[in-house]
């Protein structure tokens, strides 16, 4: 395919990174004559400088023969803008980031009328996962598919943990057809277990299944499972705004800290139910006055990585249930995990993720396409979603006797809002929502799951 990406900051070059190793034909347009260089040093990409919302730019760029262009600037009404030009330029589909909420809450209508393909929204998708996180203390990440009815959770095997010592065939025994263990990473290696695998102390693991059966296996482990009633938020920005919005509906309490006074005014107007305090959020007396480390969780999302990982660290030595950092650089989060802080949230990273679907989902629009697309582990493991059609070669197939590929597992199927942990004699049928866990594959659809 070829890709007009229109934008190099951190969203669009996470994104031309990830779209680099899928075999497009990629451009990317921008203004900043440094941020070119490093995408031209580090990505086999064409950069052309200039402004993507001019005409004769995304000419120049091959905007008429262009099947996708994705206009990701830190401005609204450029993307807008942008999008809207390629389109009547002959560009076959186009992609906007936008994250006003106001232009966000009018998205059908601009898609209609604009032309808009798909419109992402970092700080909501930011928002919705933190969220989600939070739903499940015990874990460090949550992800959902086939709207909630599936549900893979990322957990720490601890020493307290029945698990230790237990096989995964010995495992799989005692809860077969509940839940699966799909990956795990142990001292850095990423691997899909096979039944001689061991639960060890330190091991990360994904767990997928439905959230009922999710909900036993926290009980079976004993894991804490005392909802979340209360939370402090360091920095006002909008992700925070989406995060208060969501939590009010839930009930939960909300105390938000910004330093800037202005924005403190329109923040205690957009989230009532909040208390919003106005001062330094890294000030110690502050902190222990207003009672900020008090709450059940503590969710940094200043603009600063560096104030994000010194209070996230600060409100874990606290004793802080859950704690949870946004993270633009890759050392940081490194250095984050090192320290324990495993629940690291990523915009650019999930906006990536989510247009990155949507490119593998037009590759292949005949076939079963990708629905959904969760990187994980810095891109070591993908969990993709797929609808078998007809065009799936293995319909009414027992899985035993699918040739598969390696580092590949079928992980779960939702079938008529049902949800089944596959294993061999399971079968494929048209209609069914199918996940699957793999290793750098670069899937695009189901059949690509075969040898």
């Amino acid at each position: 395919m070829k890709i007009i990406i229109i934008g190099n900051g951190k969203v669009g070059f996470a994104l031309a990174k990830q779209l680099v190793g899928e075999s497009h034909d990629l451009v990317l347009i921008d203004q900043n004559v440094a941020a070119l260089h490093q995408a031209d040093s580090t990505l086999d990409v064409l950069c052309m400088e200039g402004n993507g919302a001019s005409i004769n730019v995304l000419l120049e760029a091959g905007v008429r023969q262009a099947d996708l262009a994705i206009a990701v600037t830190g401005y609204d009404e450029v993307n807008i803008m942008c999008c809207l030009i390629a389109k009547k330029l002959g560009a076959q589909h186009t992609v906007a980031r936008i994250r006003n909420p106001e232009y966000f809450d009018e998205s059908n209508l601009l898609k209609r009328e604009v032309g808009l393909d798909m419109i992402i929204n970092p700080e909501y998708a930011a928002a919705q996962e933190i969220g989600r996180i939070l739903r499940v203390p015990s874990a460090f990440s949550v992800e959902s598919f086939a709207r909630g009815r599936v549900e893979m959770i990322g957990l720490y095997v601890k020493e307290s943990d029945s698990l230790v010592g237990t096989s995964l065939q010995e495992f799989n025994r005692n809860r077969s057809g509940t839940v699966l263990v799909c990956t795990v990473i142990r001292k850095g290696e990423v691997f899909v277990p096979d039944g001689r695998y061991t639960f060890q102390v330190g091991d990360k693991i994904y767990v997928i299944g439905g959230q009922k059966e999710l909900d036993q296996f926290y009980r079976e482990l004993n894991l804490p499972s005392r909802p979340i009633r209360s939370i402090s938020v360091l920095g006002g920005s909008r992700v925070a705004t989406y995060l208060g919005w969501a939590m009010d509906k839930l009930g939960v309490r909300m105390k938000l800290v910004e330093q800037d006074a202005e924005k403190c005014l329109l923040l205690a107007d957009k989230l009532p139910n909040a208390l919003v305090i106005h001062g330094d959020g890294t000030d110690q007396h502050l902190l222990e006055v207003e009672g900020v480390l008090e709450s059940d969780a503590f969710v940094a999302l200043t603009n600063r990585d560096e104030e994000n990982l010194l209070m996230a660290l600060s409100a874990q030595r606290k004793g802080v249930r859950k704690v949870i950092a946004k993270m633009s650089r890759l050392n940081y989060i490194e250095l984050m995990r090192d320290a324990g802080v495993d629940s690291i949230i990523s915009p650019k990273d999930i906006t990536a993720s989510q247009i990155t679907a949507y490119v593998r989902s037009l590759a292949n629009s005949r076939g079963s396409a990708v629905e959904h697309l969760y990187k994980l582990l810095d891109g070591a493991m993908e969990a993709v979603m797929f609808t078998a059609t007809t065009s799936t070669r293995f319909l009414n197939t027992q899985l035993k006797d699918l040739n598969l590929k390696k580092g590949l597992l079928v992980a779960a199927i939702v079938r008529q809002n049902r949800t089944i942990i596959p294993d061999g004699n399971a079968k494929i049928l048209d209609g069914d929502k199918v996940i699957v866990m793999a290793k750098s594959l670069f899937l695009q659809d189901l059949n690509d799951i075969l040898q």
